[in-house]
């Protein structure tokens, strides 16, 4: 066994677990990372890969969330099991848009859209929008700022009271926990999560778009954006492994650790990413994944149509 193929699959781990969660486009770094960083694999054996280390990925939503994601919690009050199946619904229905477009389009898309120009365009395009949206969201927040400061106090005004004005001038508009999430919002995120089938998109980006435009704050944006995930890049796993061997494919052991390598690291990365977006997104906004996404399609253009 090479332990540089063991030391590449480590990398190719790391580059999922950050990329695959933060909306920055998992497919984007691995365009570029491929032209400098090549597994010793077959093209099918590599291309099953970049596919099934999402796992490791996905395991990391489930142990961060296992709570919010448990319906057979003992430590959960009836109301709150129910609650969570209500969460399960809302996933799977969110989920159904990607599936019915993507199962029948995958090897169309991978065959036509999987493109270096595409990538960087969406990159670029989507980094925008982030921004757009970040600085129409700050102007809302400034109104509604002023709007509470245009409020008479009143005789009875106190330290309490001025103080709870304060949190609230702080707070970020927008649904915050997932109970408050409908049925409805949860099908448009859904339906935002097919825009990812367009390489470069970012899965993570494009459904944390529509949470935010459909009146989520970041926080339970992001959070939904993990939980759908969930469904989608397991049976994208599975879609791959089946069409692996459908094609022909097969590996021994030294595949099999190069695979397991890139899952556990991925798992690992996983989970220090999603805490550290989680922490962020309470103070921040997305303004600087979108100016990071711009930079990135840039220099996925500069390299691939210039300096190549």
């Amino acid at each position: 066994m090479d332990i540089l193929e063991l030391v590449k699959s480590a990398f190719l781990g790391f580059i999922e677990g950050i990329s695959e969660w933060l909306p920055i486009s998992s497919t984007g770094h691995m365009i570029l990372v491929d032209e400098f960083v090549k597994l010793n694999v077959s093209q099918n054996f590599w291309n099953m890969y970049l596919v099934v280390i999402q796992l490791g990925a996905i395991l990391a939503v489930c142990l961060l969330f296992f709570r919010d994601l448990n319906p057979f919690s003992i430590k959960k009050r009836p109301v709150e099991r129910h609650a969570t199946w209500a969460l399960w619904g809302k996933i799977v229905l969110g989920c159904i848009p990607a599936a019915a477009l993507g199962i029948p389009l995958n090897d169309w898309m991978e065959e036509h859209l999987l493109s270096a120009e595409v990538v960087a365009l969406a990159l670029i395009g989507y980094g925008i929008a982030f921004i757009v949206i970040e600085l129409v969201r700050r102007r809302q927040h400034q109104k509604r700022v002023v709007a509470l400061m245009s409020e008479p106090m009143g005789a009875h005004f106190t330290v309490d009271a001025q103080r709870d004005i304060e949190a609230d001038r702080q707070r970020e508009v927008g649904m915050s926990n997932l109970d408050e999430l409908s049925w409805k919002t949860a099908l448009g995120i859904g339906c935002f999560q097919v825009l990812s089938l367009i390489p470069g998109t970012s899965r993570s980006g494009s459904t944390i778009l529509g949470g935010l435009m459909l009146g989520c704050n970041r926080e339970l944006a992001s959070k939904f954006t993990f939980f759908l995930a969930i469904p989608v890049m397991f049976g994208a796993s599975l879609l791959k492994v089946v069409r692996f061997f459908q094609k022909g494919g097969s590996f021994g052991t030294d595949e099999t650790i190069i695979l397991l390598v890139g899952c556990v690291v991925a798992f690992v990365i996983s989970l220090l990413a999603i805490s550290w977006l989680m922490r962020f997104v309470r103070k921040h906004s997305f303004i600087p994944f979108g100016v990071y996404r711009i930079l990135l399609g840039a220099a996925v253009l500069a390299y691939f149509f210039v300096l190549k």
